[in-house]
């Protein structure tokens, strides 16, 4: 086990924009324009008209068949800020539940790896998993209501990363990734567990304008 400051990473509504993937998906799927469909949604769709059995569907056509999760958008900000948690010691431990629907393990898998490659977020641990309490982190930012619950419940520190349908949860909250990246730093450098740069990572803050192809200044 790392004695460094473990962060648990939650992906969907965190670090990927799952709603803006999903619209797509379900738009095409009604034959309406994704505008038809409301980003300000509920957790559970109710908005878009969608059942838990219809969800399901369309999230295995989404996984299955579009392979939206090695394509999602990502939140802007958040690889970013990942990279610069990372330098300062933060150990980051990506913890999502993609494993929802049976049938579709392989390619939800690849295409979370692809998809972490591709928009450049680094991370030392990927667990896929629904119970996160299960899994030991220093802090936890995630956007499920239930999730939050059940963590904080656990007794584990958590940051809501805001949504739409998690403005009602109280406590720690983070309206974007720069806020999240402050509230990160604070909470390691008051347990003293922030270094200047994690051994093994590629140095520079110029790192991800290097791998775009960006001029560095």
């Amino acid at each position: 086990m790392t004695d460094s400051f473990i962060l648990g990473v939650d992906l969907d509504g965190v670090c990927a924009d799952y709603t803006a993937g999903l619209r797509r998906v379900v738009a095409d799927d009604r034959g309406v324009a994704p505008e038809d469909l409301p980003l300000e949604r509920s957790w559970g769709f109710e908005e878009w008209g969608l059942d838990a059995a219809e969800f399901e569907r369309l999230h295995r056509k989404a996984v299955n068949e579009e392979r939206i999760l090695a394509t999602l958008p990502v939140i802007e900000g958040c690889a970013d800020a990942l990279w610069r948690l990372s330098d300062a010691g933060i150990w980051i431990r990506i913890i999502t539940h993609r494993l929802y629907t049976n049938w579709s393990h392989q390619s939800a898998v690849a295409d979370t790896v692809s998809w972490l490659d591709a928009a450049s977020v680094p991370y030392r641990d990927l667990c896929f998993l629904g119970a996160k309490p299960q899994v030991e982190a220093d802090l936890y930012i995630d956007d499920a209501p239930h999730n939050v619950k059940a963590l904080r419940q656990a007794g584990n520190d958590v940051i809501v990363f805001t949504q739409p349908y998690n403005t009602g949860i109280g406590g720690l909250r983070a309206n974007n990734w720069i806020e999240a990246e402050e509230i990160i730093l604070d909470a390691a450098s008051r347990k003293g567990m922030v270094q200047p740069q994690f051994p093994g990572i590629d140095a520079g803050a110029d790192r991800l304008a290097r791998r775009r192809g960006e001029p560095s200044d």
